[in-house]
């Protein structure tokens, strides 16, 4: 986000959770970020947390229904909540939503979790192919500055719409 000259650009985060890359983009002075998330809990937390900022919207709802035109998606492990079988339906809804040259930017799993329930798990080799034919995959290389504990299994990522 640093390098956005376009403090109004438009910012979609999808299964936000406690949305911390939200107050990171209110520190540098965006002024038009969306929430999403299905957790009637989390939404509640975040109007909480957020309730004097003008800045963001906060939504209760499926990311599949959601209505909206974004500049820039913030991609941080929302995909990996998502049932494989999705996967493809979650890259349409992306291009859906995104305006025209809009971006999907941020971190996607290197790794398998072999677990029946979130997060799932996968590889740069499962992913190029959900992508490809949407976006213009910019980058999607290890990610170099992940937290500790996901050090070496997070795969960043910087997608174009086409």
């Amino acid at each position: 986000m640093d390098g956005i000259a376009d403090k109004n650009t438009a910012i979609l985060i999808p299964g936000c959770g406690n949305a911390y890359e939200a107050e990171y983009l209110v520190q540098q002075g965006f002024t038009n970020i969306t929430l999403i998330d299905i957790a009637p809990k989390a939404v509640e937390n975040l109007k909480q947390k957020f309730e004097n900022n003008p800045n963001i919207t906060i939504l209760l709802e499926n990311f599949f229904e959601h209505k909206g035109g974004y500049d820039l998606v913030i991609e941080q492990t929302f995909f990996s909540a998502i049932p494989p079988f999705r996967r493809k339906e979650y890259a349409a809804k992306m291009h859906d939503i995104l305006k025209e040259n809009g971006r999907i930017v941020g971190v996607l799993f290197d790794k398998q979790f072999n677990n029946p329930f979130p997060p799932f798990g996968g590889c740069p080799c499962e992913y190029k192919p959900i992508f490809e034919s949407l976006f213009d995959i910019k980058t999607m290389e290890e990610c170099y500055n992940s937290i500790p504990p996901r050090q070496g299994s997070e795969v960043f990522i910087h997608f174009i719409k086409k």
